[in-house]
């Protein structure tokens, strides 16, 4: 690892000395592509100068306690040696991510669909909470979260709900939460105290960019508009604002009834069914150029049962990597970086082996 970070500390130098010439001034092509690099190698080297200081303060802190005879500063520097461990732990962690080369779709927009599955009213309530929780890690990576549709649950929650997601390495840190999230805990509605499983569903779909878009013809498209039900308000519960577009190609449906006006509604409704058939398209392409073993590494696979949550043993399982966490609660709470980290290194190296077996 150490090797691979002098490498690019070394191209850090490089690069830095290429923006400052007028050739790559005058490119604003190159001066974007380098510019991009350049921020992704500064994010390299502060994590590593931070975890090349805090070895050196655990190294100084550990030499002190070897001569330090007082028995309370003792305790304080073995304090202090605790949190420098634990600080170290977490940068490595951080730069094993870090280190996983940046890919062209890493900060593209996704649009994010949860819907509950089995388990009827607490799987649209753990919808909910998942919602929050992304919400939460949203929030701490300074991202913007829009609500692009959804259907409430009278019991809480939400049987479907569609957020589009944007900002700095979205698709990077979010493509590997698609598949089934499996929840197992007391319902609010359990009498008897007893431990049940529900299911949630979530895909993780690219916006297209305006090159990838995919011209839909009018013609293609049925149309359908009705009243909105559930929570929303009396303004969309008493005009049929809501809008229902089938693509009759494919027979994909999407649907939006989050908007007071018809027209916003379409207009939402448009864009995920252009996400939709934009993945299509690019899933039918991968399918085409790679074996069946190739094109599911890191496809995060919607049908496959990627995590479990249980909340009585505050353990939270990522079936994919064997990774088990007995922190549920700070993660549900949005703190998912941990997890997330070891999915990016996990598949990164699975791709690897993928080439170098081919």
């Amino acid at each position: 690892m150490e090797q691979r970070i002098k490498k690019l500390l070394d191209k850090y130098a490089c690069v830095e000395e290429q923006l400052s010439s007028q050739d790559v001034l005058q490119d604003q092509k190159r001066f974007k592509l380098l510019s991009q690099e350049y921020s992704y190698l500064v994010e390299v080297k502060k994590l590593w100068d931070g975890i090349e200081k805090k070895r050196k303060s655990l190294e100084d802190s550990k030499s002190l306690l070897k001569s330090e005879s007082d028995e309370e500063f003792q305790e304080v520097i073995r304090e202090d040696i605790t949190f420098l461990k634990e600080g170290l732990e977490s940068d490595l962690k951080d730069i094993h991510t870090l280190l996983v080369p940046p890919e062209p779709n890493d900060s593209a927009n996704v649009i994010v669909e949860l819907r509950a599955g089995t388990g009827g009213d607490e799987a649209a309530i753990f919808v909910g909470d998942c919602v929050r929780m992304y919400r939460l890690y949203a929030d701490s990576k300074k991202w913007k979260v829009e609500t692009l549709s959804l259907t409430s649950s009278e019991a809480g929650g939400y049987k479907e709900i569609i957020l589009s997601i944007q900002g700095k390495n979205v698709y990077r840190f979010m493509q590997y939460e698609a598949g089934t999230h499996r929840v197992q805990r007391v319902p609010v509605t359990e009498t008897q105290g007893r431990v049940h499983t529900s299911a949630i569903t979530m895909a993780v779909l690219l916006e297209p960019k305006e090159a990838e878009k995919i011209e839909v013809d009018e013609r293609d498209l049925k149309i359908d508009t009705y009243r909105a039900s559930g929570a929303g308000g009396q303004h969309i519960n008493t005009t049929d604002s809501a809008v229902r577009i089938t693509h009759l190609p494919t027979g994909v449906v999407v649907y939006c009834q989050q908007e007071r006006s018809q027209h916003k509604n379409k207009a939402q409704a448009l864009r995920v069914l252009s996400a939709k058939l934009a993945d299509r398209k690019r899933e039918e392409e991968l399918k085409e150029r790679a074996d069946q073993r190739s094109s599911q590494i890191g496809s995060g696979d919607r049908s496959e049962r990627i995590r479990t949550y249980n909340f009585p043993q505050n353990r939270l399982t990522d079936h994919r990597i064997g990774l088990t966490l007995y922190k549920l609660g700070q993660i549900m709470e949005g703190r998912l970086d941990e997890v997330i980290g070891a999915l990016i290194a996990h598949f990164y190296a699975k791709k690897l082996q993928s080439v170098e077996e081919d």
